[in-house]
């Protein structure tokens, strides 16, 4: 189960709202913010599920860090928009990506114990792996402020660092 989740979770991150390579690198910086943002929150939602769902400490502890980073992050963002006088604009992806999020809670929701802690892992690497190569490959690279692609960078290490906690947790609960 936890590898269907996982690779539902790659499918999310980079088909989006079956916007192509060129359509993703044609958005605007407000829209990628928009991604960005709804990304930062469907991983918050993760997180919560987590901590409600799992007696594993290992989990509690990654789970809160995502919620303390990710809500950081997100703040960051908000305060740079405010500053700029900009609103981030929703998008078929950010939607696209919202209603596949429900579909993998849902799943998740429905595991307990190991077999949870195991979906919930793996869910969270594929996830964090998937949004960094687009943020890296597709974002940085496209969007056009220094601030809002500074904060992009920024949230990147933020993010490979969680990636790599990810891939540790799935090898010890393997």
């Amino acid at each position: 189960m936890y590898r269907i989740l996982s690779s539902l979770a790659v499918a999310v991150a980079l088909s989006g709202a079956q916007a192509s390579a060129q359509e993703l690198a044609d958005m605007s910086d407000l829209e990628y913010a928009h991604i960005a943002y709804t990304a930062d929150v469907i991983d918050i939602r993760y997180a919560h599920l987590a901590l409600a769902i799992s007696d594993n400490p290992a989990i509690h502890e990654f789970a809160n860090t995502m919620i303390r980073d990710h809500t950081a992050v997100n703040a960051a963002a908000l305060g740079l928009l405010e500053k700029l006088g900009a609103t981030a604009q929703d998008n078929g992806f950010s939607q696209t990506l919202n209603a596949n999020a429900e579909k993998i809670i849902d799943n998740l929701s429905q595991l307990r114990g190991a077999e949870f802690d195991k979906a919930y892992a793996e869910n969270e690497l594929a996830y964090h792996q998937a949004v960094n190569e687009l943020v890296e490959d597709t974002m940085i690279p496209n969007i056009d402020n220094a601030e809002v692609k500074a904060l992009f960078e920024q949230g990147l290490e933020i993010f490979k660092a969680h990636e790599g906690h990810a891939e540790v947790m799935v090898e010890s609960l393997n």
